[in-house]
């Protein structure tokens, strides 16, 4: 439980530094798909590929992707490159101290992500959704990359081949008596494996798993919240007309 906490203490800090330079751009909205299984298992196996590798899900346990739907023998053959135990947590084999060498940072831990980064520009998954999809090349970074949602970002673009490389174009207003740039759009400098709404619609997958994984007991928690508001609103008329049953001849 103190790993826990700590956890989400350590996840608020990070996000609260980064919110200091994400309120660049307005976040796009995320999917919001936590019930789609389809969509799920593909976002499972895009962490598992391009996010395990560096970031750690450290209060995730492989077995538990059988709630959205996978069998162990499919975790076993298709997930399982961290460890040879399904019941094993998504921990990384990479040190932390060459990690903050390679990175100028350890890689946080991704499992209550996409809920320690919400802020007044939307939900946590809005801003994982638009941080995915607005990477650019940058050569004056050490890695190559930059980010309009997360300017000088230490990590670089891990899912460049898929989306190819792009650069933001800008329009110059006139503010204040002094010009400013404008970011209006992109430009697509190189394709990659993914056409731009296939890209968008992997990231949407990524950021719907990542947000299940947060707390993958939401969906129940809802169900078992509306049958408990529906149990007390009956209660409460059942209750009311006993009170008036009981205190009508006193009267």
């Amino acid at each position: 439980m103190k790993k826990i906490i700590l956890s989400l203490l350590i996840s608020m800090f990070t996000s609260w530094s980064a919110f200091a330079a994400t309120d660049t751009i307005p976040w796009d909205k995320a999917p919001n798909k936590i019930n789609d299984l389809g969509a799920l298992q593909n976002g499972a196996k895009l962490f598992v590929n391009y996010c395990l590798n560096c970031h750690a899900a450290a209060y995730m346990r492989f077995n538990r992707l059988t709630d959205i739907g996978l069998t162990e023998q499919q975790i076993k053959d298709n997930l399982l490159f961290t460890t040879d135990k399904v019941g094993e947590t998504m921990k990384i084999a990479m040190d932390p101290r060459q990690a903050k060498d390679w990175f100028g940072g350890t890689p946080p831990d991704l499992t209550v992500i996409a809920r320690s980064r919400s802020g007044h520009g939307g939900t946590g998954a809005d801003y994982i959704y638009t941080y995915l999809r607005t990477y650019y090349r940058d050569p004056e970074k050490a890695t190559g990359w930059n980010n309009l949602a997360f300017p000088n970002v230490g990590m670089p673009h891990v899912l460049w081949e898929l989306q190819g490389e792009r650069k933001p174009l800008y329009d110059t207003v006139m503010s204040h008596g002094h010009e400013a740039k404008v970011f209006k759009g992109w430009q697509q400098v190189s394709a990659g494996k993914l056409s731009p709404a296939e890209y968008d619609a992997a990231v949407g997958d990524l950021v719907n798993y990542m947000q299940w994984m947060s707390e993958p007991a939401q969906s129940m928690r809802v169900k078992v919240g509306v049958w408990v508001m529906i149990f007390l609103l009956i209660f409460m008329f059942i209750a009311w007309r006993l009170n008036a049953a009981f205190w009508k001849d006193i009267r």
